[in-house]
């Protein structure tokens, strides 16, 4: 559906078309030419700038009038005959106008030039076109009440341009991007106070903005201009939890503490977009269209106001998804106009809605197109792609000197990191090695594949797909580093001292590897544990052929892990922070349907491999800003702000534990601190409320920040970029031509080529920013609709997958918020309902619904009923059901139900006695560790040497005594009434053979 609203009396068009107006007009030729002029106003797009309306160009301009203008129309017209007599006569000349005076006027004064109006030519011309037949019906019924409705104002006009700028410039009125809070649309709006003069001392972050008419027609991302009431109409953030996102209810008994609050006067930049939005119910539809075509859309974003559109097809298009752009929003509508661009698809649908989220985040990525691909070099099995033999001769070879390895998860295709690392001749250094892709190589910097990459800026990764930054041929073939494979690769290659793990020496380059290890985390691992594990790559060999090779790779795994280590020790003094995030996998069949969700589990393995990255890209970024200090691309990551710290540290403070937030090492160690021996998630906890108050980091120039802002706050490094994943992020392609600079101008003392100035590279890192952002949240929604769907056809009063375990992590005025570790799930719980019950508990535990009161305190939240009090402290578990809440309109949620007070445990057989549970507990534990015990003696003779722990401290790894009695005395310790262990939970419990 295409649907474009034109705005005025009389229409500009020009156009010809193959057509006959035999019915008006029979001596008419085939080919008419056909003009007119437009003197209307045009829909308002933002990115629409005055040059591309011609308003600064003399000999084009025409100031924009509603009435008709006889003399222009006059001009029009003696051009039009100007055109016809050029044309010999042989092709008559028609004009379109809604004026009947013009036509009547006009029409008569020429022969082969013809005026008629544009309904009168749609039916003459296109009869059958009843798309446009109906898009002119609905632009003059618009017009038509436009011209009759009272135009009195809903909002105040915006302030001049003039005046607002030097409001800006006087401290008076206040710049930022609004910021629409998604769980309160209608009432909550906040624009963040950044680089303004503003000289209020009670003014430190955020401007609350109340309720749409103090927004006065600014859209989430407007960049606007504001003013602050006077200090006795502040109001404050609502502290309860909203049922619905989209709700239009106040809160003014949930208030938090009064915050600066303010009005828009003025709209500097208005960033609309595409949005996504669906029809309103049928009744709704048909009581607004009863007397008009008018229809108010909802958008998909509960922070987008509805749309108000002209159509004819909203019954027809009930149950779609659209896509609709803003025109215009007049002080005197209550809703910003707009129209229909396309059809996305059917609501519900999984492509409409990956397609959806995607369109919301400004994310769009099609096929490579085929001059993109003969860019391509072509690996076939009839034409295999080779090496150039220049190429090889200038790089340095590693395929027979260094054991080259890959780490990465399961099914990995784009391979943008290898490792190695060595002992060097005589024994008192070691070299480590990490091996990049180089994707330089294929992707000449300015060619249209380069051109694409640095438009998509990273790859995108879904719960289901993922969308490549570069064509297949090379993220998953030629620049991957797969196993067995020759490959081009961009290496740094420490050497350090042996015993102090200290950097002796390092050397940058362009290098020829052949990976010999295609390893993921889980695999290496299990190698690290030593637990017998099959490595592919040696499935083929035999005996002593096999213990060697596995004993090599066993050796190079237990350094790098020692290597590892050691780094992490030396940020950790510096004051890197271990934060704590919920990433959550969705297990996929091969029909793409969901069949679990998979919280990621950590292993020390994932914290070796990054180690290794992170140290490469410090090393790299001081590489390249000290030779380009003005023009190399950094990351850095800005301390928080410390009020962002406040839940962590009254949560923190609800448990005993004292969190220092004056610097990133004071933070560290206050988390390491913080630990509760009795249930681990409440440092996991304090650790995601850590996370959540960091600010991000971002890409920028070196000359358009002090050297003192490079500071990675995170990492406790100086200085910092991305250089090891060029596959998947453009920042990293940047980074290595940056480094591929630095290294010819060390060597030649100049540069064949002149590098990126500070102006373009950041703006370059805006744009990369940008995109890293959408990719991030477009990944959060890809997951909570796979989590959706995971539960939506599970019926949540019988399935037990729909019952969990949930800790507290927040409390709010009418409920509180829970993680659910089991399916990395956050979400509300609601103690009082719309009616005003509040959670009753039974003396079980159980809960139902009852009259009652509600009382809140910082770390804690309690029900008062007729059946008693009961209270709910921060970090307490209870048992939570979980169901999906359907949106027509909007994406489904997940609706979390407190079902029980107490932690959700498994169901305690009926059939076993309450008493004899401990003793055959114990039993299947002894008799567990004995068969792991054989096992391990069986395998023994097949082992290649001792793993790390057996060589150091001459320690077992198998089963002994002592962990069989360490096993049973903790067990001894478990009360059974409050947690029965199924057979396979006990052997869950036991130790690892």
């Amino acid at each position: 559906m295409e649907c474009q609203p034109i705005a005025g009396h009389t229409h500009s068009l020009i156009h010809s078309r193959t057509h006959t107006l035999r019915t008006i007009f029979p001596e008419m030729p085939i080919n008419l030419p056909c003009m007119s002029l437009d003197q209307g106003r045009k829909p308002e797009y933002p990115e629409e700038t005055p040059e591309a309306r011609g308003e600064h160009a003399n000999s084009t301009h025409t100031s924009r009038k509603r009435e008709s203008n006889p003399q222009l129309w006059r001009c029009v017209y003696n051009a039009a005959v100007w055109y016809f007599n050029h044309l010999a006569g042989l092709m008559p000349v028609v004009m379109l106008a809604e004026d009947c005076d013009t036509i009547s006027e006009f029409n008569a004064l020429n022969s082969g030039v013809y005026v008629i109006s544009t309904q009168e030519y749609l039916a003459s011309f296109w009869p059958d076109l009843q798309a446009a037949q109906e898009l002119y019906n609905s632009i003059a019924q618009t017009l038509q009440e436009r011209e009759s409705e009272e135009m009195e104002k809903v909002y105040a006009e915006h302030l001049p341009a003039e005046v607002l700028e030097a409001g800006i410039k006087s401290g008076r009125y206040i710049q930022g991007i609004l910021s629409v809070n998604k769980h309160r649309a209608q009432h909550e709006a906040f624009v963040r106070y950044e680089g303004s003069s503003n000289k209020n001392s009670e003014l430190n972050s955020d401007v609350l903005l109340n309720g749409v008419k103090h927004r006065n027609r600014a859209v989430h991302g407007d960049m606007v201009v504001v003013e602050l009431l006077p200090c006795n109409e502040w109001k404050g953030r609502t502290t309860a939890l909203t049922e619905g996102q989209g709700e239009e209810r106040t809160m003014e008994d949930t208030q938090s503490q009064p915050m600066a609050t303010g009005r828009v006067v003025g709209i500097l930049q208005r960033n609309w977009r595409d949005y996504v939005a669906s029809f309103p119910p049928l009744e709704e539809v048909q009581s607004q269209s009863r007397n008009s075509q008018k229809i108010l859309l909802i958008p998909w974003d509960y922070r987008i106001p509805k749309i108000r559109i002209s159509t004819q097809q909203a019954e027809a298009l009930q149950d779609c998804r659209v896509i609709v752009r803003l025109d215009s929003w007049e002080c005197t509508s209550m809703y910003p106009n707009g129209h229909c661009v396309r059809v996305l698809g059917k609501s519900g649908e999984l492509e409409t809605e990956i397609q959806t989220i995607l369109l919301e985040n400004c994310i769009h990525v099609s096929a490579f197109s085929e001059a993109q691909l003969r860019e391509m070099p072509v690996n076939t099995k009839e034409n295999p792609w080779q090496m150039d033999s220049s190429e090889v001769s200038s790089r340095r070879d590693l395929r027979n000197t260094h054991l080259v390895f890959s780490i990465d998860p399961k099914g990995c295709e784009d391979v943008d990191d290898t490792l190695s690392v060595r002992t060097l001749p005589g024994g008192n250094r070691l070299e480590l090695g990490v091996h990049i892709a180089d994707v330089t190589h294929f992707v000449k910097e300015g060619s249209l594949t380069d051109l694409e990459a640095r438009l998509r800026g990273t790859t995108y990764y879904l719960a289901d797909r993922r969308y490549d930054m570069l064509p297949s041929v090379l993220s998953a073939d030629l620049c991957s580093l797969l196993g067995g494979v020759d490959r081009y690769a961009l290496s740094v290659l420490w050497e350090l001292d042996a015993n102090s793990l200290d950097a002796c020496k390092v050397w940058y380059g362009r290098t020829l590897i052949r990976s010999s290890y295609q390893l993921h985390y889980e695999l290496a691992q299990s190698l690290l544990n030593g637990e017998e594990a099959e490595v592919p790559e040696l499935s083929q060999l035999k005996g002593s052929q096999r213990d060697q090779k596995l004993g090599e790779l066993l050796q190079a795994l237990e350094t790098l892990t020692r290597v590892a280590r050691h780094l992490r020790a030396q940020r950790d003094k510096g004051g890197a922070l271990e934060l704590e995030g919920v990433e959550v996998r969705a297990q996929l069949d091969e029909d793409k349907n969901i069949t679990a969700l998979v919280p990621k589990q950590p292993l020390e393995v994932h914290e070796t491999v990054a180690e290794c990255m992170i140290y490469a890209n410090h090393w790299v970024a001081r590489k390249i800003q000290e030779s380009f200090p003005h023009q190399a691309l950094l990351r850095h990551h800005p301390p928080p702000k410390q009020e962002y710290f406040n839940h962590l540290i009254e949560s923190a403070k609800a448990r005993g534990f004292s969190i220092d937030t004056r610097s990133n090492r004071a933070l560290a160690d206050s988390l390491e601190w913080a630990m509760d021996p009795q249930d681990p998630l409440v440092n996991r906890l304090l650790r995601m409320m850590a996370t959540q108050a960091m600010s991000n980091a971002l890409y920028f120039s070196t000359g358009a920040c002090p050297e003192e802002q490079y500071y990675h706050y995170g990492l406790a490094l100086d200085r910092y970029t991305h250089f090891t994943s060029p596959i998947r992020r453009y920042a990293d392609v940047v980074v290595h031509r940056l480094l591929m600079a630095a290294i010819q101008l060390e060597k030649e003392g100049s540069l064949n080529k002149a590098l990126a100035g500070n102006r373009e590279l950041e703006e370059l890192s805006q744009q990369i920013n940008n995109k890293n952002r959408a990719a991030q949240h477009a990944q959060k929604q890809s997951t909570e609709l796979f989590q959706c769907l995971y539960f939506k056809d599970k019926d949540p009063q019988t399935d037990e997958r729909c019952v969990a375990d949930a800790v507290i992590y927040a409390v709010r005025a009418n409920g509180f918020l829970i993680f659910v570790p089991q399916y990395g799930l956050k979400g509300a719980v609601y103690l009082k309902d719309r009616d005003g019950q509040v959670v009753s508990i039974s003396g079980d535990g159980k809960c139902e619904w009852n009259p009652g009161t509600l009382q809140r305190y910082p770390d804690k939240i309690s029900t008062c009923t007729s059946t008693g009090t009961h209270t709910f402290y921060l970090f307490d578990h209870v048992t939570v059901r979980i169901s999906v809440k359907p949106s027509g309109c909007h994406a489904d949620t997940l609706c979390l139900e407190l079902i029980n007070s107490k932690p959700h445990r498994a169901m305690q057989p009926e059939s076993q006695p309450a008493g004899s549970g401990r003793s055959e507990l114990v039993q299947e534990v002894v008799r567990w560790a004995e068969e792991a015990s054989l096992q391990a003696e069986e395998k023994k003779g097949r082992k290649s040497k001792l793993s790390r722990e057996e060589r150091q401290f001459r320690q077992s790894k198998t089963p002994n005594l002592y962990v069989i009695l360490q096993e049973i005395s903790e067990l001894a310790l478990h009360d059974l009434s409050a947690c029965q262990i199924t057979n396979t939970e006990a052997q869950m419990c036991t130790t690892s053979s």
